[in-house]
């Protein structure tokens, strides 16, 4: 669990920061932009990515993955 939360969290901090940038326009003064609307976009793509991780995460699976192989090469010995 603390490694999926972990995977999350950075993925939806990775998603927030790439909708903010893609929300400022530009050659558009950054006194212009409507910070507001930035904001608030990508704090909701932060939340669908929270949720779309629920349905699983391949780093996570990957991890999992390899935490079971040497497991079984550590029984083999």
């Amino acid at each position: 669990m603390k490694t999926w939360l972990k995977a999350a969290v950075i993925r939806a901090i990775k998603t927030i920061c790439q909708v903010m940038v893609a929300m400022i326009p530009v050659g558009v003064m950054v006194t212009e932009v409507n910070w507001k609307s930035v904001v608030f976009t990508a704090i909701l793509a932060g939340i669908l990515s929270m949720l779309t991780s629920v349905a699983g995460l391949p780093e996570v699976k990957l991890q999992q993955s390899i935490e079971q192989h040497m497991e079984e090469e550590k029984n083999d010995r």
